[in-house]
């Protein structure tokens, strides 16, 4: 009898340790984690439910849920409970301010302020900045010694010989290319200005068409065409810098999620965030794969529990 007695229990410690490692009998959850349905975003959103999962969470995966208004409504009427929102998107759409913020602080620190009061609470933010871009074709800026738009501005007022490729509206608008132009005191000659779809820039810059294309700072083309992006010396662009956003509620219950998905945020700079885009984009590997391969490669978590 003494010897069964033993038997059960140590199969009730295995079963116990078997159900943390899986995120099941921990009483923590179910958290509901959405993204939106681009590439970055639901790269992200597995960040956070593998970051969750390893931390003992169940979380239902609801990443590539739909556009920013759905995951928005989905968080505010508690259908999910966190999703990475920009700093830029929710000042300007979701608070509705008309005037963009340009220093990432600023602007991290002023709809974190604000989204309390809407019952959304702004976790770490991430060191990443997807906002518009300049490139150039690496090989290309180097030989001409430009790096940011203050030397393009310098070779183009010196009589550089160049051409841009950009869509109608970033070039039209104020607070577009033309507001770049008025800041940094330059200009390019109309028939110097190729306008396209946003997403064909990146293919004819890499084509020759322009030396200069617009762009967006983390997508996977820019390391894998070989483009660099010119520094916004003077912070021209707003910023859209991006951090899980989570219902109040949720955090009052569970505040550890602040601590699980710090290091995850902290990890993602510029160069890294497009490389993941750049693996899921260019390379085709699976979002859920590439976010197991960085945290485990951060060293954030051991190993991923996919379900």
């Amino acid at each position: 009898m003494k010897k069964k007695l033993q038997i059960l229990v140590a199969a009730f410690v295995i079963l116990s340790t078997f159900l943390a490692a899986c995120g099941g009998g921990t009483g923590k959850g179910p958290v509901k984690v959405g993204s939106k349905e681009f590439t970055e975003q639901i790269v992200l959103g597995k960040l956070t439910v593998l970051a969750l999962r390893d931390a003992g969470f169940e979380v239902v995966d609801q990443t590539n849920l739909g556009g920013t208004s759905v995951n928005r409504d989905a968080l505010v009427n508690g259908d999910i409970d966190m999703y990475w929102e920009y700093t830029g998107t929710t000042w300007v759409a979701h608070l509705e301010h008309e005037n963009a913020i340009t220093d990432p602080q600023e602007a991290y620190e002023k709809v974190k302020a604000e989204d309390k009061e809407n019952g959304l609470i702004w976790l770490t933010m991430a060191p990443f900045n997807n906002t518009y871009t300049l490139m150039m074709e690496e090989s290309k800026a180097n030989d001409l010694g430009i790096e940011s738009i203050s030397d393009l501005a310098d070779y183009i007022n010196d009589g550089g010989d160049a051409s841009l490729c950009t869509d109608q509206e970033f070039y039209a608008r104020p607070d577009g290319f033309k507001g770049v132009e008025d800041l940094y005191g330059f200009e390019f000659n109309e028939d110097q200005v190729i306008t396209m779809d946003p997403g064909l820039t990146y293919k004819a810059l890499q084509d020759g068409q322009c030396q200069v294309a617009m762009g967006f700072a983390t997508d996977g083309r820019i390391p894998a065409f070989g483009f660099m992006n010119l520094k916004d010396d003077k912070q021209f662009f707003p910023v859209y810098n991006p951090a899980p956003v989570v219902r109040e509620e949720v955090m009052d219950e569970y505040p550890e999620i602040e601590d699980v998905l710090e290091p995850v945020a902290e990890a993602l700079t510029t160069e890294k965030m497009m490389e993941l885009n750049k693996r899921v984009d260019i390379d085709n590997e699976a979002p859920a794969d590439v976010a197991c391969d960085f945290l485990t490669s951060e060293g954030i978590i051991d190993e991923c529990i996919t379900e």
